[in-house]
C-alpha cells in the first residue's frame, strides 16, 4: 500500500468531514421507507424524495447525474464506458421507524462521535461517504484505470423490485461493489425466502386486534393482542402481572409483559429487543414473549389459546429448528428463520417468517416442508418471495486483495466472507459487498455509545439508529485505498 497516499487521502477526508456530515443529514430528515406504488411514484414520495436529493448532492459536488425511472440514479460521468466501469451501490430508502425511540427518527442529531436518525448507518451514511470518496480521488488527481460510478435505488429494504427493473433496463457496470456489509468483503450471500404462515381458522369475536412488528427484516421490540372486555380475563391478568397500568415513566424493558384496560377492551403488550433479522442472535422476539403468555391464560378461549400456541412455536428460535428447514455448510453456516410481523387479516392470524437460507440449501425443498409445517401447526404457508443467493467467486484476485488491504491499515486479521444480510449484490451480475461496518470502535467510542443508547438501540434497524462518524472517515479512506488497488486488477 502506498502510505505517502494514505496519508494524502487521510488528510482530504478530515478536512471534509463536517460537509460530509452535513449532507448526510439533508438525506436523513427525509422519512423514505419504500411502499409499493404510493403516491403515483414507485416506491413513494419519501422514496424519490431521497433520490431526487442525492442527485442533486451529486451534482453540487460536480458530477453528473441520471435518474432512471424514478427508482435508480447513477452519479458520475455523463457517458459511461460500461465495459470499464467500477460500480458503487447503496440505497437511500430505510426500514420503518418501529418503536421505542428516544431521539427523533427523522430530526438527526450529532451526539459525541454519532449521527443518529434512521438511515444515518443503513445506508445513507455510506452513500454519501462514497461520493466523497469519488471527489477525493478527482481532487487528489489520482490516475484511474477504471471509471467509477456511483448509484442509488429506492427499494432495497422492501424486496429489491428497483434492482430487478433497473436490470432488466438498462446496463451493469463490468464490476459492482456495494457498501452495505461489515468489512472485508463479503463474497456470498444467503437466499432470503419470506412468507406468511396463515391461520386455517379465525380468532373468536374476542380477539379484536393484533400487531407485531413492522418489516419483514426487523425482529420485532414489541408485539400486542386486544381483547374484549372480560371480566375474568381482568381477574386473571391481575393475579399474573398486578395492577393494570404501570407508573409513569416506567419503561417497557423492566416487564416483558403489560396490560392495561380502556374504552376498546383490553391490550396486552410484550415486548422484546430489535435486531436485523439477518442476524438475530441476541434478540428477544416480542411476537414469541406474547404468544408464549396469551397460551397459557385460562380466560381466553382454548380456540384462541391454540393460535397462539402455534405463533409461539413458531417463533420461539431461530434456526428453522420448529419449521423443519434447519441447515448449515460450510461455505454460508446456518440458515436463519425469524418470526418478524404478525397480524390479524380478515380474522386469520398471520406470522410472516423472513428466513435466510444457506447457499447450498435447496430451496424448493425448503418450500415443500414449509407447507407441511403449516399443515402440522393449523396453518397455510403463502411465499411472498424467494431472493436466490449470491456467490461471486472466492478466488477473484479482487476478493484476496481489498482483504488483504483492510488487513494491513487496521491490523484486523479478518478473512473474506458469506452473510445472512441481502444487498444489490444479489441482484448484480458480478458483485460483492465490501464494508463500510464491522470496524472496531475504540474506549471513546464505546463510552459514547452506553452514554447514549440503551441495550438494542443505536445499531441498523434498531430504534435510534446510529452512525459512528469516525468510523465512517476511517471506512472512507480504506475504500479509496482499495478503489486504487483496482488499478492492478482486471475486471
Amino acid at each position: 500500500m502506498n502510505r505517502k497516499l494514505y496519508e494524502e487521502v487521510s488528510s482530504w477526508f478530515e478536512a471534509h468531514k463536517e460537509a460530509m456530515v452535513s449532507d448526510i443529514i439533508r438525506l436523513i430528515r427525509i422519512e423514505s421507507i419504500s411502499q409499493p406504488g404510493k403516491d403515483g411514484t414507485p416506491f413513494g414520495k419519501g422514496c424519490l424524495h431521497a433520490l431526487e436529493e442525492m442527485l442533486e448532492i451529486g451534482k453540487e459536488h460536480g458530477f453528473d447525474v441520471e435518474n432512471y425511472d424514478n427508482m435508480v440514479g447513477s452519479i458520475g460521468s455523463r457517458e459511461k464506458n460500461w465495459e470499464n466501469l467500477v460500480g458503487f451501490w447503496n440505497h437511500m430508502d430505510v426500514v420503518p421507524v418501529g418503536n421505542g425511540w428516544e431521539y427523533a427518527p427523522f430530526d438527526p442529531v450529532v451526539k459525541g462521535h454519532f449521527l443518529i436518525g434512521r438511515g444515518a448507518q443503513d445506508n445513507k451514511g455510506p452513500a454519501v461517504g462514497i461520493l466523497y470518496m469519488m471527489q477525493c480521488l478527482r481532487e487528489l488527481k489520482i490516475p484511474m484505470r477504471h471509471e467509477l460510478c456511483l448509484f442509488v435505488g429506492t427499494d432495497e429494504e422492501r424486496g429489491m423490485e428497483d434492482m430487478e427493473h433497473y436490470t432488466a433496463h438498462y446496463p451493469a457496470p463490468k464490476l459492482s461493489m456495494i457498501a452495505d456489509s461489515g468489512f472485508p468483503v463479503c463474497y456470498g450471500e444467503k437466499g432470503i425466502i419470506e412468507g406468511k404462515m396463515v391461520s386455517d381458522k379465525c380468532v373468536t369475536g374476542q380477539v379484536l386486534k393484533v400487531y407485531g412488528g413492522s418489516a419483514a427484516n426487523m425482529i420485532p421490540d414489541r408485539a400486542g393482542v386486544l381483547f374484549g372486555e372480560n371480566a375474568m380475563l381482568r381477574e386473571e391478568l391481575t393475579g399474573l402481572l398486578g395492577t393494570e397500568m404501570y407508573a409513569d415513566g416506567e419503561t417497557a424493558d423492566k416487564r416483558t409483559i403489560k396490560w392495561e384496560a380502556g374504552p376498546e377492551g383490553i391490550w396486552i403488550t410484550a415486548y422484546g429487543t430489535s435486531k436485523h433479522s439477518a442476524f438475530p442472535e441476541g434478540s428477544i422476539n416480542a411476537i414469541h414473549e406474547l404468544g408464549a403468555f396469551v397460551m397459557q391464560l385460562t380466560a381466553v378461549d382454548e380456540k384462541d389459546r391454540a393460535l397462539f400456541a402455534s405463533v409461539e412455536r413458531l417463533s420461539r428460535e431461530y434456526y428453522g429448528k420448529e419449521t423443519g428447514i434447519a441447515y448449515e455448510d460450510a461455505v454460508s453456516g446456518k440458515t436463519t428463520c425469524a418470526a418478524t410481523v404478525l397480524s390479524l387479516e380478515e380474522g386469520h392470524l398471520c406470522l410472516t417468517l423472513n428466513i435466510r437460507y444457506a447457499i447450498t440449501a435447496k430451496d424448493e425443498q425448503d418450500l415443500n416442508t414449509l407447507q407441511i409445517c403449516g399443515i402440522a401447526n393449523g396453518m397455510k404457508w403463502k411465499l411472498e418471495r424467494n431472493s436466490k443467493p449470491n456467490y461471486f467467486p472466492r478466488e477473484h484476485p479482487a476478493v484476496e486483495r481489498l482483504t488483504e488491504l483492510y488487513g494491513e491499515i487496521t491490523g484486523s486479521r479478518a478473512r473474506s466472507f458469506v452473510m445472512g444480510g441481502g444487498t444489490y449484490a444479489r441482484k448484480l451480475p458480478n458483485a460483492f459487498a465490501y464494508g463500510v461496518g464491522g470496524m472496531q470502535e475504540n474506549d471513546s467510542d464505546r463510552e459514547w455509545r452506553k452514554l447514549l443508547f440503551r441495550p438494542g438501540h443505536g445499531g441498523a434497524h434498531e430504534p435510534d439508529e446510529a452512525l459512528n462518524i469516525r468510523l465512517l472517515l476511517e471506512a472512507m479512506k480504506i475504500y479509496s485505498m482499495a478503489v486504487v488497488e483496482l488499478n492492478d486488477i482486471e475486471l
